[in-house]
């Protein structure tokens, strides 16, 4: 199987072949944050069950735009190797907020708002998909559309120009990423992939020191894997392209 046949899959690195789908990825098998629910108050209990039971209906993305934010978002943080039924639903989260106006705190000053921000975004991944392959982006193959996303993280977008001069595209690829990010550990199956107990409250940690395990936590199985063949994704190169954006940038400049 080539590299742009393959279907974005991480891999075994021994036989390259993709790895199963999993109800649970990650190195806790079994772990199961929800299974601590009894040790939370009802408040805390109602908002993490919500994540998981009540999926908003998008509102705010049009179809179009909801199924071109779902391709960029299935790239940004892949869940390739999750069954259906465990998928994070992602762009519905980030549609309630965008549809609710919640923020963050600040915004910066060169950027519009993040309603705004997001809209101009996609018309400006549309823009790049044409110019690099003369297709939309929902229909390129994995690896093409992380070559267009790239663009984006290296600051370097070869279309959209109109766009990336209303908005800085360093800040819109960190608004974006932030988001999918934010959205994706907020929820519990996140949780259960990297093993954490969920809210300490009420209850607490009970044993904080030397890297002791909590009762409920179960021994780490670490499983071998690698980025599909190809992917861009699979060499680190700091966003923006310089050093100057190898770590998020702070509120200066922000109102």
């Amino acid at each position: 199987m080539s590299c742009r046949e393959h279907d974005g899959r991480p891999v075994n690195p021994k036989t390259g072949e993709p790895l199963p789908l999993r109800a649970q990825p990650g190195y806790y098998p079994g772990f199961r944050t929800l299974s601590q629910r009894d040790f939370w108050d009802q408040a805390t209990r109602n908002v993490v069950l919500a994540r998981v039971e009540q999926i908003p209906p998008i509102r705010f993305f049009s179809p179009e735009e909801a199924q071109l934010m779902t391709a960029v978002c299935n790239r940004i943080l892949p869940q390739d190797d999750r069954d259906e039924l465990h998928k994070i639903p992602i762009v519905n989260f980030i549609d309630e907020r965008l549809r609710e106006d919640r923020l963050d705190g600040y915004r910066f000053d060169r950027m519009p708002t993040d309603q705004e921000a997001h809209r101009l975004g996609l018309q400006g991944i549309a823009e790049v998909a044409q110019h690099l392959f003369r297709k939309p982006f929902v229909d390129l193959s994995p690896l093409d559309q992380e070559s267009v996303l790239k663009t984006l993280h290296d600051g370097q977008p070869p279309a959209g120009h109109t766009i990336w001069e209303r908005m800085p595209v360093s800040r819109y690829w960190l608004l974006l990423v932030q988001d999918v990010v934010g959205v994706y550990y907020a929820h519990p199956f996140a949780w259960d992939e990297v093993g954490f107990g969920g809210p300490a409250y009420p209850r607490g940690y009970m044993r904080l020191e030397n890297g002791e395990p909590e009762p409920w936590e179960v021994d780490e199985r670490r499983y071998a894997w690698a980025p599909p063949p190809g992917s861009p994704s699979a060499k680190f190169t700091p966003v923006g392209g310089s050093a100057e954006h190898k770590a998020s940038p702070g509120q200066g400049g922000t109102h």
